[in-house]
């Protein structure tokens, strides 16, 4: 190929990609930010501000609804509430790694929440969805004596603390994305 076929088929490429890149634009525009304002012409920042985030039973849930609030708000006062955001949460530990004694060295703890957007003026369900987190841990094998594994070492408990803080801000990491793309084209 000489070097003016070259720059011919240069050109033909370029001129391809910036034919698509006007075919895509109009698709393209309908995007808003994620983060910039609303339809409405709210900021999202405020109307996320707006959510009230029910009670979650038991410390990863409360870990899970904390998260959330101090991404809405920014750890400023809430402001007056347009939606409500109800989430359970179900925990569940596997055992990953067992030695030949039967003894778990290495767990999975999985983080599975389910969450209802209400809204207020109409207390009708808006979006659904689910959200899950997972975080490995190991467990230290200390050995008392007499061949029995050492209960409830600090190291195993810290473990499984980390564990679930991991888990529960990726859970609320997701369920804090999937909310604000739905207000940032609904609200």
């Amino acid at each position: 190929m000489s070097s003016r076929e070259g720059i011919q088929a240069s050109r033909r490429r370029v001129l391809a990609l910036l034919g698509a890149a006007l075919l895509a634009a109009p698709a393209l525009s309908a995007c808003q930010p994620l983060y910039g304002s609303t339809r409405s012409g709210a900021r999202l920042q405020d109307v996320m501000a707006g959510l009230d985030i029910t009670e979650i039973p038991g410390r990863v849930g409360q870990r899970v609804r904390n998260e959330l609030i101090f991404s809405a708000t920014g750890g400023a006062r809430p402001a007056a509430s347009t939606y409500r955001l109800d989430i359970s949460v179900r925990e569940k530990i596997t055992d990953t790694l067992v030695a030949r004694t039967g003894n778990a060295q290495g767990q999975l703890y999985s983080l599975d929440a389910r969450f209802k957007l209400v809204r207020l003026a109409d207390n009708k369900v808006v979006l659904e969805g689910r959200s899950a987190g997972r975080a490995s841990l190991d467990r230290t094998s200390i050995l008392q004596p007499g061949g029995k594994r050492a209960r409830f070492l600090f190291s195993d408990v810290r473990a499984r603390i980390d564990a679930e803080n991991r888990a529960a801000r990726v859970v609320a990491d997701g369920i804090k994305t999937r909310i604000a793309a739905f207000l940032s084209s609904t609200a």
